[in-house]
């Protein structure tokens, strides 16, 4: 009997060449693929709510599949976890209706890019912050940030190849909060993003936390509709994709 299975998942993308599945590059999708076809001995197609980039981390990922198989969903976790190398883990996994599409049910994702702000880098966990030793204008960036709030048009900020029938995207709340030890988290959740989405319009906002650009430039950088006019994309390693909403 058919089921199609839910997966919540949590994945260190530092190794790896993204989420989407490729030829010869190790990838989060291709990785689970293979330990679930181990397990059922089927060949199974994941479908992920969207694709993260190469060095990209995910701390609430959603994907599922359709199988053919009586194993339960407490096995299929346990035995995932299993064969899955320590950097991927199945947080849950569930039977959900037949219908269900994890990109195409999706109705907003939550992302969080941080920075680490001060003018000492860190040892530990380096590879999950972008360091900026200059000191970053809080009030200028979060003043730039209530320019994108709502529904617009972000060419602006796209990234090339970026797979999209039009770049008109809802953000429906971004804020940048400061946390201890000059960790910033800047969280924005939207409708979908475009490819580079988040880490260009950090990078634009980065601009402005330094003073190269003012908010009111960023508000004009938006509207050019222009990717040469916005701040360069930040590093990847910085990026977390934290939650999906269905």
């Amino acid at each position: 009997m058919f089921k199609n299975f839910k997966l919540t998942i949590e994945y260190d993308g530092s190794s790896y060449h993204g989420w989407q599945k490729q030829r010869n590059d190790c990838t989060i999708q291709g990785e689970i693929e293979k330990a679930l076809t181990t397990m059922t001995e089927k060949k199974i197609v994941l479908t992920g709510s969207g694709r993260t980039d190469a060095g990209v981390h995910a701390c609430g990922q959603t994907a599922n599949f359709i199988c053919d198989t009586e194993l339960s969903c407490k096995v299929l976790q346990k035995g995932l976890n299993s064969l899955l190398s320590k950097d991927i883990v199945i947080k849950k996994c569930g039977q959900i209706d037949e219908k269900f599409h994890a990109r195409y049910d999706a109705k907003s994702k939550t992302y969080n890019y941080r920075i680490l702000n001060r003018q000492i880098p860190a040892a530990i966990c380096r590879q999950y912050a972008w360091f900026i030793f200059k000191k970053l204008d809080l009030d200028a960036m979060r003043c730039a940030i209530r320019h994108i709030i709502g529904r617009h048009d972000f060419k602006a900020f796209e990234g090339a190849g970026s797979p999209r029938s039009h770049t008109t995207r809802s953000i429906i709340r971004a804020e940048l909060a400061k946390k201890d030890r000059g960790y910033l988290v800047f969280e924005i959740e939207a409708d979908g993003f475009l490819r580079f989405m988040v880490r260009n319009i950090v990078g634009t906002l980065v601009d402005v936390g330094l003073c190269k650009t003012t908010p009111d430039d960023f508000k004009q950088i938006l509207l050019s509709k222009n990717r040469k006019q916005a701040g360069a994309t930040a590093p990847p390693h910085g990026l977390f994709l934290m939650n999906v909403q269905y």
